[in-house]
């Protein structure tokens, strides 16, 4: 199964066990977060009802992006500026759509027999 959220601006395509970095969101590392936009969903090429739909993610960390550098320059006015700027952003896991959870990992070694 998967569904089309809206945060912070965008639209991104998510399954159950997706990683996605998305604009800021409020929280600490480990807490769960509900994304309440749904504005799609589908299952095996059958589209879903969306209404009352909400999609389950944990924040796995508060991060900033790669900087930017602005700069700013009038030609032949001595006028130069130099600016950067790091955007925060929050990377999440995706743990549930709706009723529909993400597999577990097993914890179990896989044992080589020769």
């Amino acid at each position: 199964m998967f569904a089309i959220v809206r945060t912070g601006g965008k639209q991104y395509r998510v399954a159950a066990g997706d990683k996605i970095v998305v604009e800021k969101i409020a929280g600490d590392a480990g807490s769960t977060v509900s994304l309440g936009d749904v504005l799609f969903a589908g299952n095996d090429g059958a589209a879903q009802d969306v209404a009352g739909l909400t999609v389950s993610a944990e924040i796995i960390a508060q991060a900033k992006g790669e900087k930017v550098i602005v700069f700013k320059k009038r030609r032949r006015h001595n006028y130069r500026r130099k600016n950067g700027h790091r955007q925060h952003h929050t990377i999440l896991k995706i743990t549930a759509i709706g009723d529909h959870k993400a597999p577990q990992a097993s914890a179990q070694p896989a044992s080589a027999e020769a």
